[in-house]
């Protein structure tokens, strides 16, 4: 089974920089209709996906760093 679309937007989204505070929030609200704080549980659960790492690896992996490194900081 294949990611569906909305999981593929995500990955999409996370692979864009954004310029300025909020930009990336309202981006996910105008383009997704989702709220930010949705949007990151869905990205949270999309990374331990495989079909996630699998359809694209470079960004889950460096998520999973990111994710990684927050964690070992508290």
């Amino acid at each position: 089974m294949e990611l569906g679309r909305r999981e593929l937007d995500i990955l999409a989204l996370e692979r864009r920089s954004f310029s300025g505070p909020g930009a990336k929030e309202r981006t996910i609200r105008e383009e997704l209709g989702l709220a930010p704080v949705r949007y990151y549980q869905l990205l949270n659960a999309l990374l331990d996906d495989p079909r996630a790492l699998a359809a694209d690896p470079v960004t889950v992996n460096r998520l999973r760093r990111v994710r990684e490194s927050r964690r070992s900081e508290r």
